[in-house]
């Protein structure tokens, strides 16, 4: 299996979405929402501007960036690339890694023809690679330049995808400096290293044949990273819980494998992807049981 396919097929989804689409709500960087949001100074409820988010009548980048997370949180992906694309030209580093984000859960969409999902691969890298350019300091930014970067690895072969992945580790790890609490970011460095910690040996030899060094990893080091994202946010995502089972199947120590794939299965399932994740853990638990 290609590196970035067996890299990104771990990436975490947000809750509400489809499988692909999206990272856990409320780790992404964007400023958050309770319920009730403040628009112009006034504090009213979301469901209040939906004539406002038709129209895209907006002024301050302020009121464009509670508009698309608005939109985010309610799963309106096409509705938020158009309101976005509207800003393309922008410098604003937070509307640029939105919109960045934006192209790629555009290019994800089952309908999205494969040549289209090419070009919004590269445009949202481009507009990543722009957030950073306007604001180096920005964790988000870092965080979906990885994102994206990894993405467009499926288009630029073998070699491409090693030469990033050392690209995608650095800015993983600059985004955890920026913003320690961020756990997603801590997840996608953990699944960093698990991808490598498992790469087949003719991968590796591949690898070894290209780079003098090429990109390696452990599962001591994976591990780390899951329970790091756990301490930060507790049961903030299924896939984190069933991540630490397995990591710790690897590692030959079934009592702490049945332990978190326990917490997995028993995750409540608010998607179709911690359905899949249940179901995933189960069939572990299954099947380690039946060996002792």
């Amino acid at each position: 299996m290609a590196l970035a396919a067996r890299l990104w097929r771990l990436l975490p989804f947000r809750r509400g979405a489809a499988p692909g689409s999206r990272l856990p709500a409320g780790t992404l960087g964007s400023r958050g929402h309770c319920g009730r949001c403040r628009f112009r100074g006034f504090e009213v409820p979301p469901w209040s501007w939906l004539p406002l988010l038709t129209s895209y009548t907006v002024g301050s980048v302020e009121e464009i960036l509670e508009q698309a997370d608005y939109l985010y949180e309610s799963g309106e992906t096409e509705k938020l690339y158009q309101l976005l694309t509207q800003y393309k030209e922008s410098e604003d580093a937070e509307l640029l890694w939105r919109l960045a984000r934006a192209s790629r859960d555009v290019a994800q969409l089952s309908r999205t023809s494969e040549e289209e999902k090419k070009l919004l691969v590269y445009e949202a890298l481009e507009y990543a690679k722009r957030a950073l350019e306007k604001n180096e300091s920005s964790f988000a930014s870092h965080k979906w330049y990885a994102i994206c970067l990894s993405d467009v690895g499926d288009y630029e072969g073998i070699k491409a995808k090693i030469a990033n992945a050392y690209i995608i580790k650095e800015h993983f790890e600059k985004a955890i400096e920026l913003n320690p609490k961020d756990a997603t970011s801590i997840h996608l460095m953990g699944i960093w290293c698990y991808t490598f910690a498992e790469m087949p040996w003719y991968q590796r030899r591949i690898a070894k044949m290209l780079f003098a060094t090429p990109p390696s990893s452990t599962y001591e080091k994976a591990l780390g990273y899951f329970h790091r994202a756990e301490q930060v946010d507790p049961n903030f995502y299924s896939k984190n819980l069933l991540l630490l089972g397995k990591t710790y199947l690897k590692l030959h120590n079934k009592k702490l494998a049945a332990f978190w794939l326990m917490k997995a299965k028993d995750y409540p399932a608010h998607t179709e992807e911690d359905k899949q994740i249940q179901t995933e853990a189960a069939q572990l638990l299954t099947s380690f049981s039946e060996k002792n």
